[in-house]
C-alpha cells in the first residue's frame, strides 16, 4: 500500500471540508467498533454531528463482516475504527459515499469513492482512531477541544499509553488529562487489596483470582488496612510502592520493572478524576455484554450510565477471572513459539481477546510468542491472536494466510489481529494455521 503523499494532519482537513459539505442534506450512517477506541471515537463524533444540527443514525458492531456491508442501505457512511480490511468488499457494495477513519493496517488498494484517514498511510503513527476522530470533529468546529479527553481514554483502551508522548498534535493538553507515576495495576484510585484481586494487567500469579493470595502479598509487603480500609495505589508513599512491587516480581520474575511501573492517566469524567484504564475496562465490559449503549452513554456522561456501568463491570470481572482460569488450566496445542487455546464454549466470545491479551502481557511466555485465543458464537469461531513483547511474528499475516484458504473475515495489527470463521472450517483452520505457524518458525 503506497504512502500518502500529503502528511496526516493535511488530510485530515481536506476530508473534514469534503465531509461537511457532502453530509449538509443528507442523513449519516455512523458504524463503529464496540471497544474503547471506537466507543470513544462513536461519542465524539456524535456530540460533534449533533453541534452541527446533522441527521445521524449509530450502530456499534463486534465486526465488519462482508454480509452486513452487502446489507447497509445506500446512504453516507461514516466507518469509525474499522473497515481498513473490507475495502473489498465496500468496493463491490452499494455504498457510493463512504467515509472512514481508522488506523488498523490496508492491505488492499483503497477504491475511488473512499474517502479514508488511517495513520497507517503516513509513516504508521500510532495513533487510536478515536484520537484521529478527535482532529477531524476539531476540524469540523473548534469548539469540540472538550472531547479531547476521550481521544486520550481511547489511545489507553487500545494500549497506545506509550505512544501518547510522540503526539505533536496538543490532544493531551486539549483534554487537561493528569499524569502520575506509579504502579501500573488499576484502579489506581481504589484499595490496593481489590486492585489486585481483578488485576489483569500485569497478571499476578497466585494473586490475581485469588483474594488468599493478595492477602498474604499485602502481608509479607507490611501493607495492612487502617480503619479497614486498605490505602489506594495513588495514596502510597515511595517506600509502600516499593516493597509492594518487590512483592509482585518475587510472584512474576519474569515481569521487568519498566512494566510494571509507569504514567497513571487520570481523566475527569463526572466531574471526578478516574482512572483511565478503569474506565476504559468498564466501557470494554459494557460492551462484551451487550451493552454498548451504557459504554456509549459513560462517555457522554449520562449520569444514569454510571451506576449500571460499574455493576457491568463488577459482573465482567468475574467472568474474565473465570475465564483466565479456564485458560490456565485448559488442554493447549503448543509449539515452537505459539500457544493455542481452543476455548469452544466454555468462555464468552467478546472475553476470548481480552484473555489473549493478559496472557500475552503476563510473563509466561517468552518474547516473541504468538497466543491464539478461540471461542464459539452462534455458529461461528472467534479467533484472536497477540505476540508477547514487541519482536516476533506478524499476527495478522499469519491469520491472514489461514483465511484467505478457507474464507472469513480478518482484521487487527501486527501484534493484535482476530478472525471470524464458520464453526463448519474449525478443523481446517488448525490444520493451516499450526502448518503455518511452523512454517513461521522454520523461516525464522
Amino acid at each position: 500500500m503506497k504512502k500518502e503523499e500529503i502528511n496526516l494532519k493535511e488530510k485530515i482537513k481536506s476530508v473534514a471540508k469534503e465531509f461537511l459539505e457532502k453530509s449538509k442534506d443528507k442523513e449519516i450512517q455512523i458504524i463503529s467498533h464496540f471497544d474503547t477506541d471506537g466507543i470513544a471515537a462513536a461519542a465524539i463524533m456524535v456530540s460533534a454531528l449533533k453541534k452541527l444540527d446533522r441527521k445521524f443514525s449509530l450502530k456499534i458492531v463486534k465486526s465488519l463482516e462482508e454480509q452486513f456491508i452487502y446489507d447497509l442501505p445506500n446512504k453516507l457512511t461514516l466507518f469509525l475504527d474499522l473497515a481498513s480490511g473490507s475495502l473489498n468488499h465496500l468496493k463491490e457494495s452499494k455504498l457510493e459515499e463512504i467515509f472512514i477513519i481508522d488506523h488498523h493496517e490496508i492491505i488492499s488498494e483503497i477504491p475511488e469513492k473512499i474517502r479514508i484517514i488511517n495513520s497507517e498511510l503516513h509513516d504508521k503513527q500510532k495513533i487510536s482512531a478515536s484520537c484521529l476522530t478527535y482532529l477531524f470533529c476539531k476540524e469540523l468546529n473548534e469548539s469540540n477541544k472538550e472531547f479531547a479527553k476521550l481521544g486520550i481514554l481511547g489511545m489507553i483502551g487500545d494500549m497506545l499509553e506509550k505512544e501518547i508522548d510522540k503526539l505533536n498534535n496538543g490532544i493531551l493538553e486539549d483534554g487537561e488529562i493528569k499524569r502520575k507515576r506509579g504502579l501500573l495495576i488499576y484502579p489506581s484510585t481504589r484499595p490496593i487489596n481489590r486492585a489486585l484481586e481483578f488485576s489483569s494487567s500485569p497478571y499476578i500469579p497466585n494473586v490475581t483470582g485469588n483474594i488468599k493470595g493478595v492477602l498474604e502479598l499485602l502481608r509479607e509487603v507490611e501493607l495492612a488496612p487502617k480503619d479497614g480500609r486498605y490505602k489506594s495505589i495513588v495514596e502510597l508513599n515511595s517506600e509502600e510502592m516499593e516493597k509492594l512491587v518487590t512483592g509482585i516480581m518475587l510472584r512474576n520474575p519474569k515481569a521487568k520493572n519498566k512494566e510494571i511501573i509507569g504514567d497513571i492517566f487520570l481523566i475527569k469524567l463526572f466531574n471526578k478524576l478516574e482512572d483511565a484504564r478503569e474506565l476504559s475496562a468498564k466501557i470494554n465490559a459494557c460492551s462484551r455484554f451487550g451493552e454498548s449503549s451504557i459504554a456509549l452513554q459513560l462517555c457522554l456522561e449520562i449520569p444514569s450510565a454510571k451506576k449500571r456501568a460499574e455493576a457491568i463491570h463488577a459482573k465482567y470481572k468475574q467472568e474474565l477471572i473465570s475465564g483466565l482460569n479456564y485458560a490456565s488450566n485448559a488442554e493447549k496445542i503448543l509449539g515452537n513459539k505459539f500457544v493455542i487455546i481452543n476455548a469452544k464454549n466454555h468462555v464468552k466470545d467478546t472475553m476470548i481477546g481480552t484473555i489473549a491479551s493478559i496472557l500475552s502481557n503476563s510473563s509466561l511466555y517468552e518474547e516473541g510468542t504468538i497466543i491464539i485465543t478461540m471461542a464459539y458464537y452462534e455458529n461461528k469461531v472467534k479467533i484472536s491472536s497477540r505476540i508477547v513483547g514487541r519482536n516476533g511474528r506478524n499476527a495478522r499475516e499469519i491469520l491472514n494466510s489461514v483465511i484467505e484458504k478457507i474464507g472469513g473475515e480478518v482484521g487487527g495489527h501486527k501484534n493484535a489481529a482476530g478472525c471470524i470463521i464458520s464453526q463448519k472450517k474449525e478443523k481446517e483452520f488448525l490444520d493451516f494455521l499450526k502448518k503455518n505457524l511452523e512454517l513461521e518458525t522454520i523461516k525464522i
